[in-house]
Parts: C-alpha cells; sequence; structure tokens
C-alpha cells in the first residue's frame, strides 16, 4: 500500500517500482539472466581492478584509464541490479523517496562519469598512436589523475540540480514509475507542476556531456585513422587498429542503447514499453558486463594475469 507524507511536505514517502510492465508472469525466470550478467559485472570488475592495483607494470595511463571504467562500471550496475533482482523475485516493488533520488543521482552522475572515461580512453590512444614516444611524458600519471577528477566532478555538478529540482516540486496521487529503477525522466513525468525547465536542462546534460565527449572521441579516431594509414607496413597497421578496436566496442556498447533509451524517454511514444524497459535495463548492466570481458580478451597482460590465477602456471 503506498504511503503519502503526513507532513507539510509534497512529495510521497515512496514510489511503486513495476519492474517490466507486460512480462509480471515472467519475472523470476528473467532475473536469472539478469543477475547472471550483474555476477559477471561485478566479478570481472573487481578481478580487473585487482590486476591492476597489485601489478605495477600495468600503472600505465591506459590501464588507469580501464580501472576507473572498471570502478565505475562497479558502481552503475549495482545502483539498479540488487532492486531489479529484489523486485523480480521478491516482489520488494516499494522504494523510499529519497532512495529514489539517490538511485537517480548515482545513475545519471555515474552514467556521465563512464562517458568522460571513455573519452579519456580515446585521448588516450591518440596520443599513444600519434605520438608514442612522448606518450608517457603527456599523460602522466599526474595528468591521468586530474583526467579522472574532472570527469567525476563533472558529472556531480551537472547531475546534481536534477534531484534539487525534483526534491522541491509536488508530486501527483500516482506514485507508480512503469520500470525496474528510478530514472529522472520516469521520475519527472510523476510531478504536478511545469517541469519544462527540468526538461531543458536534462537536453542541455546530454548534448553538453554526450556531444563534446562523441565530438572529441570523433575527433580522435579521425586523427588516429589518419595516423595509420601512413604507417608504411600493413602489419603496423593492423596493429595499431588492433589496440584500438576493443575500445571502439566499448563506446559502441555504451553510446548505442544510451542514446536509445533517451531518445525513446523524450520522442519515442510508438516504442513498445516492454522493448523500452528492456533495453534500459540492458544499457546499465550490458556494458558493465562487456566491457572486462572485452578487455580480458584481447589485452595480453590482463588475460595472462587471469589465466595465471585462475591455472596457477604462466600464461
Amino acid at each position: 500500500m503506498m504511503l503519502t507524507s503526513e507532513n507539510s511536505s509534497s512529495h510521497p514517502m515512496s514510489f511503486i517500482l513495476l519492474g517490466i510492465p507486460g512480462l509480471e508472469n515472467f519475472h523470476f525466470w528473467i532475473a536469472f539472466p539478469f543477475c547472471a550478467m550483474y555476477a559477471v559485472a561485478v566479478v570481472g570488475n573487481i578481478t580487473v581492478l585487482h590486476i591492476i592495483r597489485t601489478d605495477n607494470t600495468l600503472h600505465e595511463p591506459m590501464y588507469l584509464f580501464l580501472a576507473m571504467l572498471a570502478f565505475t562500471d562497479l558502481v552503475l550496475s549495482s545502483s539498479t541490479q540488487p532492486k531489479m533482482l529484489a523486485i523480480l523475485w521478491f516482489h520488494a516493488h516499494e522504494i523510499e523517496y529519497h532512495a529514489c533520488l539517490i538511485q537517480v543521482f548515482f545513475i545519471h552522475a555515474f552514467s556521465s562519469v563512464e562517458s568522460g572515461v571513455l573519452m579519456a580512453m580515446a585521448l588516450d590512444r591518440y596520443v599513444a598512436i600519434c605520438f608514442p614516444l612522448r606518450h608517457s611524458t603527456i599523460l602522466t600519471p599526474s595528468i591521468v589523475a586530474k583526467l579522472g577528477a574532472v570527469v567525476m566532478i563533472r558529472g556531480v555538478l551537472w547531475v546534481s540540480p536534477f534531484c534539487i529540482m525534483i526534491s522541491r516540486m509536488p508530486f501527483c496521487p500516482n506514485k507508480v514509475i512503469p520500470q525496474s529503477y528510478c530514472e529522472h525522466m520516469a521520475v519527472l513525468k510523476l510531478v504536478c507542476t511545469d517541469t519544462r525547465v527540468n526538461r531543458g536542462y536534462g537536453l542541455f546534460v546530454a548534448f553538453s556531456v554526450v556531444g563534446f565527449d562523441i565530438i572529441v572521441i570523433s575527433i580522435s579516431y579521425v586523427m588516429i585513422l589518419r595516423a595509420v594509414l601512413k604507417l608504411p607496413s600493413g602489419e603496423a597497421r593492423l596493429k595499431a587498429f588492433g589496440t584500438c578496436a576493443s575500445h571502439v566496442c566499448i563506446i559502441l556498447a555504451f553510446y548505442i542503447p544510451a542514446l536509445f533509451t533517451f531518445l525513446t524517454h523524450r520522442f519515442g511514444r510508438h516504442v513498445p514499453r516492454v522493448v523500452h524497459i528492456m533495453l534500459a535495463n540492458l544499457y546499465l548492466l550490458v556494458p558493465p558486463m562487456l566491457n572486462p570481458i572485452i578487455y580480458g580478451v584481447r589485452t595480453k597482460q590482463i588475460r595472462g594475469r587471469v589465466i595465471q590465477g585462475c591455472c596457477g602456471k604462466d600464461p
């Protein structure tokens, strides 16, 4: 039963998360693949963090950015999946008001951080391929740490107004959120007042963060492509492209579902709800699951450490 605030506040005590509307009869079974993907994401990213932390030879820009990505993926997936599994398995649909706003903050702040880390990784690839002899002097550990701090601060500063503005708005009697987690636009639809400022700010954040990052990534890869095509041998070109393949796969896995979710929330009135909600759930889970797998398979140093740890022998 939904409770409303008995004090002067206009916000509810809690919301109801429906899970995956239209597939209620299959919630129990749907939870198993989501649980498996979440387990892979947690184990994989913790493994990547442990390997990079304990191996001094991996304290280079590429691996430091990969560690940032792994940490971000852990936070991003853990901000939604435990509650989602509780909904699907134990029918724990209710979420407290402030917990919902905290979830909104973590989802959007760390989505911004992930986008920023992907941008920083593109810059790292650009410097490594276009200025290989100066790579270690341009991207020093201090510069890498500063880039990580800027990306984190940007996410916090840009997303905090979402929660502040929502917390000061009155809500309608309907407190049902027709998905598995609290997302800015989903919560905003329950507000009983003009939300044009919030929607406008949301578009500004999306285009200023993701738009900027995609532009920097695109320019970096255009410059990389120009530099690679100038290499004298086909083997050298293939090796250069190989160093970027993992990063390109991660970029596509993150941005394609993210952009689809963003656009359908605002303009996709004809997209079936179940399709939208399933993709919204996968967008926060598939990249954190795939990232350690992609880098684990394609990065010799990490792959070797995993084989050594599992089999007790040198790769």
